[in-house]
């Protein structure tokens, strides 16, 4: 089934505000998933798109340094969480 670029951008500025309102917390792709109800695959093919587009940043590593084997936690980038911050600021 083929998803719609309009609601394929939806659930990119979902995933943003998600992310937002967690920050500096980085969350796991699962927890994302699951928040906005969506395939953890999916989730995670657009969580990479992101990242091409440096909006978010990937965390590969746990809080004590060791790296993860299979899993990546996700925040958005500094700039990002200032450019959302003016946003909700202006409103």
């Amino acid at each position: 089934m083929k998803i719609s670029e309009k609601k394929r951008e939806k659930i990119l500025e979902q995933i943003l505000a998600l992310l937002y309102s967690v920050f500096p917390k980085p969350l796991f792709t699962s927890h994302i998933a699951q928040e906005i109800a969506r395939d953890e695959e999916f989730i995670k093919k657009l969580l990479l798109e992101l990242k091409n587009k440096k909006l978010v940043i990937e965390i590969k590593k746990n809080p004590k340094g060791i790296c993860y084997l299979k899993r990546s936690r996700w925040k958005i980038s500094d700039v990002v969480y200032q450019t959302y911050k003016k946003h909700q600021d202006f409103i």
